[in-house]
């Protein structure tokens, strides 16, 4: 569902926008909400993704074969453990 949102900015620069959005056949509309929802993902995904520091710098130093289950080795793994 859209909703109409209203924004305060520089009269120069809702001009550049708009002579920008005509030359891409775009509308403003269109190029500022592609834009917040790449600027909400991209947070998004940084607070979800980041890494204990210790953990990422151990990133990458050990190659797994690429037929490997992980799930799978995690779950016999366990049972040995535990079973």
């Amino acid at each position: 569902m859209n909703t109409k949102l209203t924004l305060t900015i520089e009269r120069e620069i809702i001009d550049r926008a708009k002579n920008y959005a005509k030359e891409k056949n775009r509308s403003l509309s269109d190029i500022i909400e592609n834009y917040l929802k790449i600027l909400t993902k991209e947070e998004r995904k940084d607070r979800i993704k980041k890494l204990n520091p210790a953990v990422e710098s151990l990133k990458g130093s050990f190659k797994m074969p690429k037929d490997m289950d992980y799930k799978k080795e995690l779950k016999n793994r366990l049972e040995k453990k535990y079973l």
